[in-house]
């Protein structure tokens, strides 16, 4: 996936009621960005860290920009914080035979309801090549947090990311086939799994949807100011720390 229009360098300054970012153009500007990220996005977003915007397609918006990347400190990796495109990633992956073991589904519907709780999955998988009835629902996780090469989620307490588990194995047990995508977009993570000092119980019920039958897959991503893409499969690391 590539910006469709060039990212704007600035340096972050601080973030305001969660969805506003205040942040420093190249020439002292100050500038005003949206961010839909409603994690705390710890070890990315840190006052004086580079970041790149997007301009608003309209430019009357209230917010004329958009926060797309971050890049750490002192290491200075390029994180992907914009949780819009992780759905956009993982489509265009699909399509190009990216994801392992989806690749006998030939159709792909986009926020399509299911469950018993009112939610919407990231995509329905139909057209199975050799069982035509067959269907299977993805959810897609935006994963921004690393530390010495394991990425983590969530980095906030996530009690809908705890009702998305408990749907995608109500799906395993009704017959459906049910898979949940870590999407990383960060280049330093070669494992991925919960963040147990975080949410805990996110963690168990993680565990637990797995023993039920529903898969979880890692994406690693490619991340640049030209674009972002998911570029390997990352192993998924799900056991608790040893405590002692």
């Amino acid at each position: 996936m590539e910006f469709p229009r060039p990212l704007v360098r600035a340096r972050f300054v601080r973030r305001e009621k969660r969805f506003t970012i205040h942040a420093l153009g190249e020439d002292g500007t100050p500038l005003l960005a949206h961010t839909n990220n409603t994690g705390r996005m710890s070890g990315c977003l840190a006052p004086g860290a580079t970041i790149w915007l997007s301009p608003a397609a309209n430019p009357a918006r209230k917010l004329p920009f958009t926060l797309e990347l971050v890049e750490t400190l002192p290491a200075g990796t390029l994180v992907g914080v914009n949780t819009g495109l992780a759905n956009k990633l993982v489509a265009e992956a699909w399509a190009g035979g990216l994801l392992a073991g989806l690749g006998e589904y030939s159709e792909i519907r986009a926020e399509v309801p299911y469950g018993q709780q009112g939610s919407r999955a990231d995509f329905l998988l139909t057209g199975h090549h050799q069982e035509p009835g067959r269907r299977c629902w993805l959810e897609v996780k935006n994963v921004t947090l690393a530390q010495d090469g394991h990425a983590a989620f969530p980095d906030a307490p996530t009690a809908r990311g705890r009702k998305h588990l408990q749907e995608l194995r109500e799906q395993v047990e009704q017959g459906d086939e049910a898979v949940l995508i870590f999407c990383i977009q960060r280049q330093d993570a070669w494992t991925v799994g919960p963040a147990w000092s975080i949410d805990p119980e996110y963690g168990h019920l993680l565990r637990e949807v797995m023993d039920a039958g529903v898969r979880v897959l890692g994406a690693g991503c490619v991340v640049s100011p030209t674009g972002i893409a998911i570029r390997e499969a990352v192993p998924v690391h799900c056991s608790p720390p040893e405590v002692g």
